[in-house]
């Protein structure tokens, strides 16, 4: 036997079944043949190998010392292969994509939207990770990673922008009632501001593009937005944030915008994925399903009551 050639899988079947059952006639029971022909796969494998797997004295047979070890070697392959496909049929799934993100677009936009994703292909199984670190992609753990802010060009790194994102003023419905309501950017004085300090666009920004001036030494400060947007639907504040992030809050009508859906549009999320596997299915399929769901997202913009007056917002992004 050559060193590329191997036993057929049918004769290493049979000496399995020998070694654990002790008897040619129990073996060729058990694989439905007849005894010869357990016999003669024995005899071949023994030419095969070039070595003697059994002693033999009329009826009876007894393993050699190679034989044993050999047939103990084969035992312990076909049980992990047994326990490999019991654990692969068990999944039900093609393919896993392993997705990491970070925190409050986790939270807020990708979570309510994957069960789209899952009912459109039901072969992929999504496991999602989240937090403010980036993911190692080199590893092999992560397939995409969802990123903040610039990243950095990076040899066989592919970097996919999402759409410019409006970045907007939001509140609690509470807060524009009422004759002291927030009505224009000077009566933000009255209120107290929410700070999302790791954000690209912040309250010092808006005040400079809108003429006013404002304390920014007051108010509360997290370091993920999705903390300030909770902390604005629970009308602690008012909070700077961006449109991809809020979507779901301002059609429940947890959050208003009392100025508009309109405001500086700022890149601050991207699709990161190894060049080398942009063509895998699972890595394209979801890259395809990304873009056609911010679009989707976009195009729905006319759902949203901005709040205050009631006003509904007719104009895509």
């Amino acid at each position: 036997m050559s060193a590329l050639e191997f036993p057929s899988l049918r004769s290493l079947q049979v000496l399995e079944a020998v070694a654990r059952l002790g008897s040619f006639g129990k073996a060729a029971e058990e694989l439905s043949i007849s005894p010869s022909a357990v016999s003669h796969q024995m005899a071949a494998l023994d030419s095969e190998l070039g070595i003697a797997l059994f002693h033999r004295s009329g009826r009876s047979i007894m393993l050699t010392d190679a034989g044993r070890a050999y047939a103990e070697e084969i035992s312990a392959s076909f049980r992990r292969i047994e326990s490999a496909t019991r654990n692969f049929t068990k999944k039900g799934k093609s393919d896993i994509l392993n997705i990491h993100s970070v925190v409050s677009l986790a939270s807020q936009w990708l979570m309510p939207r994957l069960a789209r994703f899952s009912a459109r292909y039901p072969e992929i199984d999504l496991r999602l990770h989240a937090s403010g670190d980036p993911a190692e992609l080199r590893t092999g753990n992560v397939d995409i990673d969802i990123r903040y802010g610039t990243q950095p060009v990076e040899v066989g790194i592919a970097v996919e922008p999402f759409p410019p994102e409006p970045i907007m003023v939001l509140c609690a419905p509470s807060l524009v009632e009422g004759a002291n309501g927030l009505r224009s950017p000077q009566d933000l004085t009255r209120f107290p501001l929410i700070h999302s300090e790791v954000n690209l666009y912040r309250w010092q920004d808006w005040a400079d593009d809108h003429g006013v001036t404002l304390n920014m030494d007051r108010g509360l400060r997290f370091d993920r937005s999705f903390m300030s947007i909770n902390a604005a639907a629970d009308g602690l504040g008012v909070c700077l944030e961006s449109l991809v992030l809020v979507r779901q809050d301002l059609k429940s009508g947890r959050l208003v915008a009392p100025f508009g859906l309109e405001g500086p549009r700022i890149n601050c999320h991207s699709l990161v994925y190894l060049r080398s596997r942009a063509r895998t299915p699972k890595i394209a399929l979801f890259r395809r399903w990304i873009e056609e769901t911010l679009a989707a997202d976009a195009a729905s913009a006319s759902e949203i009551d901005v709040g205050g007056t009631g006003v509904i917002h007719t104009q895509g992004r």
